[in-house]
């Protein structure tokens, strides 16, 4: 797959998290204590100073946490509806540092940086072309920036489940899901030029596998 046709397939997906967008915003988070031990480990590596920009931000839920913790934040996601949420949250905030806009890796809309930190959360499983990203996010970096993200990382027992996410991709009922391991995953990192300073799996599953890595 090219980056070309990487980054249109990014877009096409655009429609079906359009239509999920306001159920997923309803759900509720699953494992507190690892979202908030994620929290807690991100903020670790930011500074009041920064400027930030999160990539596949849903709803903004997380922007809305982290924000304060920096200068300025820009949360970003590919699907409008989900923008639409987190605004209509940031309306309640007119004094925020936070900006939401619609856009993935590659977009004018996201910006060109430089950034002091990149965050992809639950996010480069769910692109076509990962590496694609991780490369985007490295060019957007100042150096000695920082990329975090938080992936799920699909192997082993869990590529049992390729037919039936497959089969729901036909249909409508699925995204594009990328199975990697934990140990692909660091070498897609570190092979776009990063330095990992952390990994490690705060939920204590492998679908949750937290890496801080910084650009020299």
């Amino acid at each position: 797959m090219t980056a070309q046709t990487a980054y249109t397939s990014a877009h096409t997906s655009a429609p079906f998290w359009d239509k999920l967008a306001r159920k997923y915003a309803r759900q509720k988070i699953g494992n507190v204590p690892a979202y908030e031990q994620t929290l807690s480990q991100t903020r670790a590596y930011l500074k009041p100073t920064d400027n930030v920009l999160e990539v596949g931000a849903g709803t903004s839920s997380t922007a809305l946490r982290l924000a304060p913790s920096v200068a300025r934040y820009v949360a970003s996601d590919i699907s409008a509806e989900m923008v639409q949420i987190g605004q209509e949250k940031l309306a309640q905030l007119p004094d925020s540092n936070l900006s939401i806009v619609q856009g993935t890796l590659g977009d004018p809309a996201l910006g060109d940086g430089p950034y002091d930190a990149v965050l992809a959360f639950n996010l480069l499983h769910l692109v076509p072309d990962p590496v694609s990203d991780i490369g985007r996010a490295f060019a957007l970096l100042k150096p000695g920036g920082m990329f975090i993200s938080k992936t799920g990382c699909l192997s082993g027992r869990y590529a049992l489940l390729r037919p039936l996410i497959g089969a729901m991709q036909l249909v409508g009922k699925a995204p594009h899901v990328t199975f990697m391991s934990p140990k692909s995953l660091a070498r897609m990192i570190t092979d776009a030029g990063f330095q990992i300073l952390e990994a490690n799996n705060p939920s204590g599953a492998q679908t949750g596998h937290f890496i801080a890595a910084r650009k020299p």
